[in-house]
């Protein structure tokens, strides 16, 4: 099933996400949720505050998911997919995987080409990131998950060092000449994901 929440402030989604996952029960369906948030700064478990320059009014949040600090902001998609892992015998890595697949072949439907990296989960046009990851995995099933740049003010980004690399740039769909909107662009990632989280392994 899959939630359009709208915009809605990131510690509310968290706290909904956590009550989710502790609620579950062996039959409780997975869930995925597209949200948009307010400006925050968010910093991953084992995110280092070094990494966060000069958050100005942008409040920073820490959060339980893995990674360092990223930016979340009007015009952004983001997709939280709460699985049970277990139940679809998927571990974590394979997990990153489909969700940088799913955001390469949406870029490839709209020409184009993108790329994961090696040891820096996210999705990459050239040398800049388009899409940011990050999960959390409690009682073998997932939350947090993952966030597309479409339509947005980038300039936030300069106040960070982005997933903890200093200098890294960052692009969205609208600098790339792909014209979707947030819900267009969050609907069209959320059947690329579930087009590949079914299909046979």
């Amino acid at each position: 099933m899959v939630r359009e929440l709208g915009r809605l402030d990131y510690l509310d989604v968290l706290e909904r996400m956590k009550a989710f996952t502790d609620g579950r029960a062996a039959a409780t369906a997975d869930e995925i949720w597209l949200v948009e948030h307010p400006p925050v700064f968010t910093l991953g478990q084992a995110g280092r505050p070094e990494h966060v320059l000069a958050p100005g009014d942008i409040p920073l949040v820490q959060s339980d998911r893995g990674g360092q600090v990223t930016y979340h902001g009007p015009g952004q998609a983001v997709m939280y997919p709460l699985l049970d892992l277990g139940r679809r015998g998927l571990g974590v890595r394979a997990l990153v995987g489909l969700l940088e697949e799913a955001v390469i072949e949406l870029l490839a439907t709209a020409g184009v080409a993108a790329a994961r990296r090696d040891n820096a989960p996210g999705v990459y046009v050239e040398d800049a990131k388009v899409a940011a990851l990050g999960l959390r995995v409690r009682r073998r099933c997932s939350y947090h998950g993952v966030a597309l740049n479409v339509a947005m003010d980038l300039a936030p980004f300069t106040r960070i060092n982005p997933c903890g690399y200093p200098g890294q740039r960052v692009t969205s769909l609208g600098e790339l000449g792909i014209p979707w909107d947030r819900t267009d662009a969050g609907r069209r990632l959320a059947r690329a994901f579930l087009e590949l989280l079914e299909a046979p392994r």
